[in-house]
């Protein structure tokens, strides 16, 4: 089977040749991939931050779109030949099938690109996951720091689907308020917190930005609620509740928020074939501008 992936932890992102996927066990299925997504997450599988349960020579990758080859037993609602998406564990989806478990794939809706399925289970799973944990409430003002980056974009949408104003950061251009930011505030001038506190200040704040949580915080308001995607929590400050989130695969999660994000959201900048897996890494650590990058089987 074709694959891309590490010899070892922390060795160079290369194309593999692994055995087949032995047949789904109870509870799983098996999928022959059309598109597997990539984010700054496996970087941290590579060089041994996150440990998925997977052991060198691995393909890495956690997320995947295709279609469903079999079943194990057990599994209902799902057959083969059906279109479906997943973020699931140990990672080895950067190949052409994948082993999932059935709880935690969700259908691709009717002209959705497999492409865009493939990069969206890990940005949404953890932008609402975070939202949960902040228990953002309508009327409520949101800060999304970071909001130009893939996840960063998602939290802006469903921010706003959940009633909250949202106020977010990011460069230049208009896409944060055209997925729903009431404002839009550069990133780059230092005093950005100190404009959002003129702006009322955040009930509730997400940090999407690599080490922004200490900046993010100076915008919220005395006991209000702080979340960081990029594991930074600064220290505990007045009365500011914190969470730090760590994506987990939901199936059920994941079926909800699919048609919520169908159109306009994850944008796909490149795609690459499995052989130059270590080519798109590059890219997507060079910056994207909030566009996805794919590997295509």
């Amino acid at each position: 089977m074709r694959a891309a992936g590490v010899e070892r932890i922390g060795a160079a992102i290369q194309p593999l040749e692994l055995p087949d996927p032995r047949p789904p066990r109870a509870g799983e299925v098996l999928l022959e991939v059309r598109a597997s997504g990539m984010g700054n997450w496996d970087e941290i599988i590579r060089t041994g931050g996150w440990d998925t349960g997977a052991r060198p020579p691995m393909a890495l990758g956690v997320e995947a779109a295709g279609l469903v080859a079999s079943v194990g037993a057990g599994v209902r609602g799902l057959r083969p030949g059906d279109a479906v998406t997943t973020h699931s564990l140990p990672s080895g989806s950067w190949a052409e099938r994948f082993i999932a478990a059935a709880d935690h794939v969700a259908p691709v809706p009717d002209g959705m690109p497999m492409t865009v399925a493939a990069a969206l289970p890990v940005p949404a799973l953890t932008a609402d996951q975070a939202l949960d944990a902040l228990a953002v409430r309508p009327g409520e003002t949101v800060l999304v720091h970071g909001a130009g980056g893939v996840t960063g974009g998602v939290l802006v949408r469903l921010a706003a689907h959940r009633g909250a104003r949202v106020i977010a950061t990011a460069g230049r251009g208009e896409r944060p308020r055209a997925l729903g930011a009431a404002d839009v505030l550069d990133y780059r001038e230092p005093a950005w917190p100190e404009r959002v506190r003129a702006l009322g200040g955040a009930d509730a704040a997400v940090n999407a930005a690599r080490l922004g949580s200490a900046d993010a915080i100076r915008a919220v308001r005395n006991g209000g609620r702080l979340a960081t995607i990029t594991a930074d929590l600064p220290p505990a400050e007045r009365g500011i509740a914190l969470y730090d989130i760590v994506v987990v695969p939901d199936g059920a999660r994941l079926t909800r928020l699919v048609p919520l994000l169908i159109a306009g959201v994850i944008m796909v900048g490149a795609s690459y074939p499995l052989a130059e897996a270590a080519s798109a890494m590059a890219r997507l650590q060079q910056g994207t501008h909030g566009a996805a990058v794919v590997l295509e089987p």
